[in-house]
């Protein structure tokens, strides 16, 4: 069978070919002259590049500040309290079910005296997970363990508001908090409250590593991007003196810091950084301890990572708008300024890398027409700050974390890069509800208890529909792939690995959602016809 080709096809092809005759004909001579046009679309497109590229040169000074302070990070407390403080832990839950039972059943292990301990499950659920986790908690309370179950029939404030509830009925002086995919290890409270003899310590937070890092490409990729935060972020600002965020999960907080700095707030979706800022501002010290990890479950599967990294991205443009008029008018150094203004707006990076997508396509055009010595005088500064930042950023994070291992993560790094680019569009979304103040409800990210690659339920339980999203990235992504075509017939062959890239980022987010939802849709098929099978049998 010979296959027929619509006619509309020559007459675009013919359109095309006209088109690239006019732009780039071989007997064009001398220097282009650019016009007003020509700047109208180049001026934007560099300035953008231009402010994502400070963010580029920032990951340098992170760098830079962190192997010139690192010997600081401490290994142990300096000090040891006589007797010892009650401390509190809390478990703050919502619809939880396929982990609850591991969480409190680590938490349990937990050494530390009886009588100075206090376990608070505060569960918001609405589904099973409320029965269960009741009963899981009076089983334990019946051997002798601590622990008590708190259920609010609202989730007025999210978690914010869990935890502010929690803090009512609060007998400890120190506050631990795990999230429902934590595995806290025994000792995590008699490695950290001896820090707090410093009467000026507000938060010990530790740092986080991965239960299911080796799942897939996905959860090795970021584990990579979380392993840049905690290793090098965390230990260059502590190490420099300047702040930096406790992470809602795996550390312990003082008490009376959290109502020194005005509780559990919620109006932003990122409480603890919001929390964070407002106690340093009042003068108290964080402390980060790396040498202590904690493990936790990251998400498997491509939707339920971009919904917590967007409400992530959403949170922390909600606290720079909150928060930043306060710390540049405050009276601190102006290093630690500089360093709140850096860590709280990044980003804002990925509505800038909307705009400068859909302006590749005519400055590439623009550009045929200014040679070589330009494209390297313009490009390899901007290149060099953006993406050989983010190489290198997280290449020495594993270097740090892993000395004898870290090689693959060189491998990793076009996934790493394909997976940022896959961000943009559900992120862009997110900075602009911030800055619009648009208000959405706190989402959850479903776990699953993972453990390697097993799993003890199936992950579409509570997967959320991810409507026109991935529909959008395959959009977008097919956008890049004309524009590698293109590159490719004007021999424009420096741009094609960063074509590539954004063709990966955005095929891979949007494929990967609409397959696992089309075995979501076989799965509830199959299920629904097991259901008749029995009930007719």
């Amino acid at each position: 069978m010979v296959p027929v080709l619509n006619p509309a096809f020559f007459l675009a092809v013919s359109a095309y070919e006209q088109l690239k005759r006019a732009l780039f004909d071989n007997t064009f001579s001398g220097i282009h002259q650019l016009e007003w046009f020509d700047w109208s679309i180049l001026i934007p497109y560099f300035g953008l590049l231009g402010i994502l590229s400070i963010y580029g040169l920032h990951r340098y000074e992170i760098i830079r500040t962190y192997f010139k302070h690192r010997k600081k990070l401490p290994r142990e407390a300096p000090a040891r309290f006589e007797q010892l403080p009650p401390v509190t832990i809390q478990l703050p839950l919502y619809n939880e079910r396929y982990v609850v039972e591991r969480l409190i059943e680590s938490v349990s292990k937990i050494e530390y005296p009886r009588d100075l301990l206090q376990i608070q499950v505060l569960d918001d659920s609405t589904d099973e997970t409320h029965v269960f986790a009741e009963r899981l908690v009076a089983r334990y309370r019946a051997q002798g363990v601590p622990i008590e179950y708190h259920h609010r029939s609202n989730r007025e404030g999210f978690k914010a508001g869990a935890l502010q509830e929690g803090l009512k009925t609060a007998t400890g002086e120190l506050i631990a908090i795990f999230d429902a995919d934590f595995v806290p290890p025994p000792d995590f409270l008699m490695r950290t409250v001896h820090f707090f003899t410093d009467p000026q310590v507000g938060v010990v937070q530790t740092r986080w590593s991965y239960l299911n890092r080796e799942f897939n490409v996905l959860t090795e990729v970021q584990a990579m991007l979380l392993d840049g935060h905690f290793v090098l972020e965390h230990g260059a600002r502590f190490g420099r003196g300047l702040f930096f965020n406790f992470n809602g999960t795996g550390g312990i907080l003082r008490r009376k810091m959290i109502e020194d700095a005005g509780g559990w707030q919620h109006d932003t979706l990122t409480e603890d950084s919001d929390l964070s800022y407002r106690a340093q501002l009042k003068g108290w010290k964080f402390v980060y301890l790396p040498g202590l990890d904690c493990p936790s479950e990251l998400p498997v599967e491509m939707y339920g990572f971009q919904v917590q990294q967007s409400r992530w991205a959403k949170g922390l443009t909600q606290t720079a708008k909150k928060l930043l008029p306060t710390i540049l008018r405050a009276n601190i150094p102006w290093r630690v300024k500089f360093e709140a203004v850096m860590h709280l707006t990044p980003n804002i990076s990925y509505p800038m890398m909307v705009v400068v997508a859909a302006l590749l396509l005519p400055v590439m055009i623009v550009r045929f027409y200014m040679g070589w010595f330009q494209m390297v005088f313009l490009d390899l500064p901007l290149i060099v700050a953006s993406f050989w930042s983010i190489s290198v950023f997280y290449v020495l994070a594993q270097r740090e974390l892993y000395p004898h291992q870290w090689k693959r993560s060189i491998f990793l790094l076009p996934a790493l890069l394909a997976l940022g680019v896959g961000l943009t569009v559900i992120n862009t979304r997110a900075v602009l509800e911030a800055l619009l103040g648009v208000k959405t409800s706190f989402v959850r990210t479903p776990k699953y208890a993972i453990d390697g690659r097993r799993a003890s339920a199936e992950p579409s339980t509570y997967r959320r529909k991810s409507g026109l999203l991935p529909f959008i990235e395959i959009a977008i992504g097919t956008y890049f792939l004309a524009m590698v075509l293109f590159a490719i017939d004007v021999n424009n062959f420096l741009s094609l690995p960063f074509l590539l890239l954004f063709v990966a980022g955005y095929y891979w987010a949007g494929f990967a959602t609409l397959a696992q939802e089309y075995r979501d849709r076989l799965r509830a098929a199959r299920a629904r016809r097991l259901a008749v099978q029995t009930a007719g049998s």
